[in-house]
């Protein structure tokens, strides 16, 4: 937050009725209705404030060291339990829209708070229309990777939901791809699998390191719950040779492949 909003805020609250309020309880109500005067007038500004307000310094310099393509001054520095309960407190907001449209944000933290906030709506349209707005502005692996909707859940929503993947999937945008495969992962690999979707994020040909990433983890994670229908994937060297490899090597990794598994595995590294 700049300090012109910093200081503008305060002077707002020190000009408000409250300090003449008689009582604790009316001092807490002229406070309340100040800060919403001030929310409706910046949504955005108000929650840049709460957000400085929780920032941790450490966690910003950790979180920078797993994001090298992300500027220091981008990250405020909250931490993943403090966004999340700021998200449910924000989510049912009046004013919330006007956060909601005003993309791209300045901050790291922001991005991934909007977020936290669209993945609480549970109307399956309204929730679509909100990750579709958010999605080209996607810039890292960990706002791609913390999105996780609600109406994403209820299986009812899954026949619109393998559509809008296949969609992201064939996307340019390599954080929409990416997101793609990780709904793919994350709902259709166990009761719902189908083996057209292993072919599908084969398929996918893109040479960002996140969305390559994201090929191999599939492949591996798949290999873990469907391994008859994946293992032909490995032994058919159907993939690119850097992604074929790692896929190999995170499932070695994986506590869900069999020990007999992992070894017939890395008899199939490609050299």
């Amino acid at each position: 937050m700049s300090e012109q909003t910093r200081q503008c805020i305060k002077k707002t609250l020190s000009k408000s009725v409250f300090p003449l309020a008689k009582t604790k309880e009316k001092r807490y109500l002229c406070r309340q209705r100040t800060e919403r005067t001030i929310m409706e007038r910046n949504m955005t500004e108000y929650i840049r404030q709460r957000l400085f307000a929780l920032q941790d310094m450490k966690y910003r310099d950790f979180q920078c060291k797993l994001m090298p393509g992300t500027a220091q001054e981008r990250v405020i520095g909250v931490r993943t339990p403090a966004l999340r309960k700021l998200a449910k407190e924000l989510s049912s907001h009046e004013n919330i829209n006007m956060f909601l449209r005003e993309l791209p944000h300045d901050y790291y933290d922001e991005m991934n708070l909007h977020g936290f906030i669209i993945s609480e709506i549970k109307d399956y349209g309204h929730c679509i229309a909100e990750v579709e707005r958010l999605l080209p502005f996607v810039d890292n692996w960990a706002t791609c990777d913390l999105l996780s909707p609600k109406a994403f859940t209820p299986r009812r929503n899954h026949s619109m939901l393998t559509g809008d993947i296949m969609r992201w999937m064939r996307s340019d945008k390599p954080f929409t791809i990416r997101f793609g495969m990780e709904t793919l992962m994350r709902y259709f690999l166990d009761e719902e699998f189908r083996p057209e979707y292993l072919a599908s994020v084969a398929a996918v040909k893109n040479d960002h390191y996140y969305v390559r990433m994201m090929q191999a983890w599939f492949f591996a994670t798949a290999l873990a719950k469907q391994w008859d229908a994946t293992i032909p994937y490995i032994i058919g060297q159907r993939l690119e040779q850097w992604t074929h490899n790692k896929t190999i090597q995170k499932a070695a990794e994986s506590y869900r492949i069999t020990k007999e598994q992992k070894e017939q595995l890395r008899t199939m590294r490609i050299k």
